[in-house]
């Protein structure tokens, strides 16, 4: 089920009065999450839900095991191993059999070797990556000592499977939103209306500045041949704004959706484009997945209390790794190259770890802020090449005619690029006022807000934006992830 789909407007107000009115009681309404989230999640295929079920069981109950044989780390090692095998291997079936199968066919067609590999035609369950991440985090945790295994199953299956986060993340840790599904939720009122704003501000930004850029940037790369190489270059930026817009947009929604049910999921986005260098980026875009690769794969390999070599190939292996979890394709493997590449100068040269947001506390950054902000943009810019090329055949002829002389010619910039390009400026000076809130409709504490009657303007005029200028609907990119 879409968030930008009619059958979702009438599902979410639907599961709001029954979750609050009808299913009273912290069992009832976990029962009716869990039961709400799987006719969500099965509004694409029933089939899904039986991965997702393996996947849940097999977590859940290596969290029971665990602690039977306290003492007995070897044993406890192979229960954790078992299940995170199990975990990653239907991933691995499902997302990447055919990718290693083509790939290793190629490999042994260049010593002579000829083998009749099958291949399948696989159906890639959507949000398996996101909810195969959130399963392991418990069950490593587990093992880790990081938090105790819980025996309420429905609890269990209601963490893993919550709908609005369930297919494009944010990736919670059982640290995080576990707890919460143990403990008695009562309805609050003024987290259920900043929720409703933080979902309007997703709606805007997936169904005018993503779907708007996304229409510009697929005709672009479909016709690559009639654009110009500086119309190739507004495309990139497009596609930039593009991503944020549509992953940022639906993490809105989710958190959003989330509080009306008495839940706080983990913010995803930071105004990641107001970044003054690349390790800052990481820390605002994408943060729970950047987080679990973090805690869960560069920690345990030694993070930053290692040799420099030793650091560089961490910190290579894991975004390597990370292009991987997007797509099994080669220009995500490139894409995870460029990214580990970005990051080498800052491990040989160590710089400032910004820890506050730009500017605060002013109006305006200085010069040195704003062209730090350009320059960690435009190179995150280039990557997004990587991600936006359906093969490196397109990759390399899209790059081709980029840097071609025609990128100085300015007769190839159109119409709709320069009304895609305002909807983005728009963009960044909204959240450039609103950076350090959690998202730009919290509006608490200004003057001209102060009135009911000024909020409901706000509201209805960004209502009447989505309504007149959504462009054509596309699906949530981060759903083929």
């Amino acid at each position: 089920m879409l968030f930008n789909s009619f059958t979702f407007i009438i599902f979410l107000p639907v599961v709001f009065l029954l979750y609050w009115f009808v299913f009273k009681g912290l069992k009832w309404q976990n029962f009716f999450v869990l039961v709400a989230s799987y006719i969500f999640y099965g509004w694409w295929d029933w089939r899904f839900l039986i991965l997702i079920v393996i996947t849940s069981l097999s977590s859940y109950v290596c969290g029971l095991l665990i602690p039977r044989y306290e003492g007995r780390r070897n044993i406890q090692k192979a229960i954790s191993a078992f299940n995170i095998i199990l975990s990653l291997g239907i991933l691995a079936v499902f997302k990447y059999y055919n990718f290693f199968v083509e790939n290793f066919d190629v490999l042994l067609r260049q010593f002579g070797l000829t083998v009749d590999w099958p291949t399948m035609y696989i159906i890639l369950p959507v949000g398996i990556s996101f909810y195969t991440f959130q399963a392991l985090s418990y069950s490593i945790d587990v093992y880790s000592r990081k938090i105790e295994p819980t025996k309420d199953i429905i609890a269990f299956f209601s963490f893993i499977s919550f709908f609005p986060q369930l297919v494009a993340g944010p990736i919670e840790r059982a640290t995080n939103l576990l707890p919460q599904m143990l403990n008695k939720r009562t309805f609050n009122y003024a987290a259920a209306v900043d929720g409703s704003r933080q979902m309007l501000w997703g709606f805007f930004k997936k169904l005018i500045i993503a779907d708007g850029c996304g229409d510009v940037v697929n005709r672009a790369w479909a016709d690559m041949d009639s654009t110009t190489g500086l119309g190739l270059f507004v495309c990139t930026i497009l596609f930039s704004f593009q991503i944020y817009a549509d992953f940022s947009g639906y993490s809105d929604i989710a958190i959003g959706c989330a509080k009306l049910f008495g839940f706080k999921l983990t913010t995803n986005f930071k105004v990641p484009y107001f970044s003054r260098n690349v390790r800052e980026f990481w820390r605002r875009w994408h943060i729970t997945l950047m987080g679990w690769f973090t805690y869960y794969v560069y920690f345990p390999m030694g993070g930053g209390r290692v040799s420099v070599p030793r650091k560089i190939f961490n910190t290579m292996f894991v975004f390597v790794l990370s292009g991987l979890w997007h797509a099994p394709d080669w220009t995500y493997v490139l894409w995870g190259v460029y990214n580990g590449l970005l990051f080498i100068p800052l491990i040989l040269f160590p710089s400032q770890r910004y820890k506050d947001t730009v500017a605060h506390g002013r109006l305006l950054p200085t010069w040195r802020e704003f062209f730090s902000m350009l320059l960690t943009f435009m190179l995150i810019n280039f990557a997004r090449i990587f991600s936006r090329a359906p093969n490196m055949t397109s990759f390399w002829e899209f790059t081709r005619r980029l840097f071609s002389p025609s990128i100085v010619d300015y007769h190839g910039l159109t119409w709709s690029m320069a009304t895609a390009l305002m909807w983005c400026a728009a963009l960044l000076v909204a959240e450039w006022f609103q950076r350090e809130k959690s998202h730009v409709l919290e509006i608490d504490g200004y003057r001209i807000f102060s009135t009911q009657l000024s909020r409901l303007a706000l509201y209805g005029f960004i209502f009447f934006l989505i309504f007149y200028f959504t462009a054509p609907v596309q699906t949530f990119i981060y759903f083929q992830f």
